[in-house]
């Protein structure tokens, strides 16, 4: 489909961000293509889903992700600080969200590292992907270099990955080549039809985050028919693909 809808933190436009009911909403959805979510490590090494690395905004626990275990982070309530209708949604493991999308949507898997906190998060999180199989379903991503480095060599090369920035430089396309990267998740006001032109031209895939208003996701749209768009809101996504004719 053009331009494709990344749903970013599952729809968590209408469920809690990064949690099974936010995942499940955006399978549901035909026209969603990929979700983007976030991976840290529990306190006995097993990938969890959540984006802040303390647990006090989208949960009822405080202090650290990495020091609860996984049954712990899934028993705390993540879903009522959204709505109550999502009272008592804990934290999943990946191993949860892999178990829904396999087969029915992709996956971009944000890890959440500095290189320094979860040393070894990428090796974790590359053995459940090839557990179930879902090398050419999912793309991973991260802030940091060294650790998508890290990933292409673990991984021959054989699970695609993609660096995310916030900002923009020339030498891109180099720097995406030399970590073996052929994605790249950037700030949308970061685009233009050069800077992805130059994308384009070097066989980078680009996903832009986070539109979440018509105007600026149209703006994207006219920009490039292959770029993918990641927002909370889906909905917005598809009035303004049809608003432009798509």
């Amino acid at each position: 489909m053009r331009n494709a809808c990344v749903a970013h933190r599952g729809l968590s436009g209408r469920a809690p961000e990064n949690t099974l009911a936010a995942i499940q909403l955006a399978i549901d959805e035909p026209d969603i293509e990929w979700i983007e979510l976030d991976v840290q490590l529990s306190k006995d090494n097993i990938p969890v889903v959540i984006h802040d690395y303390k647990l006090k905004r989208t949960t009822n626990g405080r202090g650290d992700v990495k020091s609860l275990t996984a049954a712990e982070l899934q028993a705390l309530d993540a879903g009522s600080w959204f709505s109550p209708l999502y009272k008592g949604e804990g934290v999943p493991m990946l191993s949860q969200v892999l178990d829904k999308a396999r087969g029915r949507i992709r996956l971009n898997i944000e890890l959440k590292t500095d290189g320094i906190r979860y040393p070894k998060l990428e090796d974790y999180v590359v053995q459940l992907i090839k557990d179930y199989g879902m090398e050419d379903e999912v793309v991973i991503t991260s802030f940091h270099a060294g650790t998508l480095f890290n990933t292409h060599k673990l991984t021959g090369g054989s699970i695609r990955t993609g660096l995310i920035l916030d900002g923009w430089r020339n030498s891109l396309p180099v720097e995406l080549q030399q970590l073996g990267a052929q994605f790249l998740s950037i700030e949308h006001g970061r685009l233009n039809a050069s800077r992805l032109e130059l994308l384009k031209q070097a066989g980078i895939q680009v996903m832009a985050w986070t539109p979440n208003d018509e105007r600026s996701i149209r703006k994207l749209i006219a920009l490039d028919p292959e770029l993918m768009i990641c927002t909370n809101y889906p909905d917005r996504w598809k009035n303004a693909m049809q608003q432009v004719g798509v």
